[in-house]
């Protein structure tokens, strides 16, 4: 895999961009076979389950999926700080996850309320709604 993605580089002439699918067994990240294979990517996409069983589409899980441009001198400071912010927060809303299923959402504190009312709306946010494809449907 190392050295395929050696080869892939952008010249004056052209570039080359490979996208490959990674087989992750039980969905274990840290398995070394797919961490090994992550290493030599600049990108990463991870789908979650958890996020397509809520309907939630394209199933992309942003606290997994990881980028080399994300840096502040690529992106700019503002865009760099706002997605670290939206990944702390939806951070927070998974460590939330089993109290609220546990005891509630009427349990949590107010600043975790308001914590898990920002997170599902960036999860929204981060959607696509099915009715949004509709109009390229051709229905018959």
């Amino acid at each position: 895999m190392g050295s395929l993605q050696e080869r892939i580089a952008s010249t004056k002439k052209g570039s080359i961009t490979s996208i490959q699918a990674v087989y992750v067994p039980a969905d274990d990240l840290t398995d070394p076979a797919p961490a090994t294979t992550f290493a030599h990517l600049d990108a990463t996409t991870v789908l979650s389950r958890g996020l397509a069983s809520k309907g939630i589409y394209p199933a992309v899980d942003p606290l997994d999926s990881t980028s080399t441009m994300l840096q502040p001198r690529i992106v700019g400071n503002e865009h760099y700080e706002t997605a670290q912010r939206v990944k702390e927060t939806l951070q927070r809303y998974k460590e939330l996850q089993d109290i609220i299923a546990i005891l509630g959402l009427d349990e949590l504190l107010e600043e975790d309320r308001l914590t898990v009312a920002r997170a599902r709306k960036i999860e929204r946010f981060l959607s696509q709604p099915f009715f949004v494809a509709e109009v390229f449907l051709l229905v018959l």
